[in-house]
């Protein structure tokens, strides 16, 4: 299964803003908190992150990524706060009304390698999001460690540890969570059981998410595409009812298709490849005919916020 992480009471949030220091991010994140009961709950809206990348410092300033041959130059880079850039989401998101039911991070949660402290800051930026009533799902990217990732769950049994792969099965759509783990690799075990459960479950529209680009990047920065991409691919080819594969990455906001199947590069919410790339959050609505995502990036001034797209839920 996925790794959950569910709501919890006003009281644990408090609790824990307390336990952690964050008394000053509690006393303005606190009546997002006080109100999730009188702010309803959408369950056919869900939130779509994807490279959140925290580090265990709070206070973290990335100046951006840099490669071979890039065709970004170093004054084009511009750096974030990781912290600030998804505290700024999570305030975002726990703003609507109603709200999504459902958060999903889409991989690579943590800055470097997965580390126990940048998954322990990673929770308290969205311990407001779970405070609100929201229930938030986790895939594994590149920069992600399932171990410890486990060590932080004390409510995680033992049968649940593994691959973490699952589905959401929603009013209008089902949503499966897939693991690409650290080099782009579903296998044949996972791509057998999303088989299995795709046909199972082929009397609704399907939405696939994993970390990895299934093919290889046409953005600004080069990426090879997961190693069996092509597999997955023609799996879902086969399969009508299966209509988009949403994924992380490559850092970028991009939409492509092949066929019937819709495929969503998400941005990452807390930094870019290149200065004045969007980098933010999806907003997702699900309709007995469509899927529609909204843009929201960090800078409400971008040129690309509000940018919207549209997934057919039916043939």
């Amino acid at each position: 299964m996925p790794i959950i992480l569910p709501p919890i009471t006003r009281r644990q949030f408090i609790k824990s803003s307390v336990a952690s220091g964050g008394t000053a991010m509690m006393t303005s994140r606190a009546p997002a908190a006080a109100d999730s009961e009188r702010v309803e709950l959408d369950q056919t809206r869900v939130a779509l992150l994807a490279d959140t990348h925290i580090s265990a410092d709070p206070n973290h300033f990335y100046p951006g990524t840099k490669w071979p041959g890039s065709p970004v130059k170093a004054s084009e880079h511009e750096g974030v706060n990781m912290a600030d850039c998804l505290a700024q989401t999570a305030k975002s998101v726990i703003a609507l009304n109603p709200r999504p039911a459902h958060l999903i991070v889409n991989g690579d949660c943590a800055l470097s390698n997965g580390k126990e402290a940048e998954y322990k800051e990673f929770f308290r930026l969205v311990e407001p999001i779970r405070a609100a009533g929201i229930t938030v799902h986790v895939t594994i990217g590149n920069h992600d460690n399932r171990e410890n990732l486990w060590k932080l769950f004390p409510f995680l049994k033992k049968e649940q540890m593994g691959v973490q792969a699952g589905v959401i099965e929603l009013l209008h759509a089902n949503l499966f969570l897939l693991d690409s783990g650290k080099k782009g690799i579903l296998g044949d075990q996972q791509l057998d059981w999303l088989e299995k459960q795709l046909d199972e479950r082929a009397d609704k529209p399907a939405l696939i998410f994993a970390h990895f680009n299934p093919y290889p990047n046409r953005g600004v920065r080069p990426i090879k595409g997961m190693r069996d991409g092509s597999s997955l691919l023609k799996l879902l080819a086969l399969r009508k009812h299966a209509k988009a594969y949403l994924y992380g990455h490559t850092h970028e906001w991009q939409h492509d298709r092949r066929g019937h199947l819709h495929l969503i590069n998400q941005p990452a919410v807390s930094y870019y490849f290149g200065k004045g790339h969007a980098h933010g959050w999806v907003d997702m609505k699900l309709t007995e005919t469509t899927a529609d995502l909204e843009l929201y990036c960090i800078n409400d001034k971008h040129k690309q916020h509000g940018d919207r797209r549209q997934i057919s839920l039916k043939d």
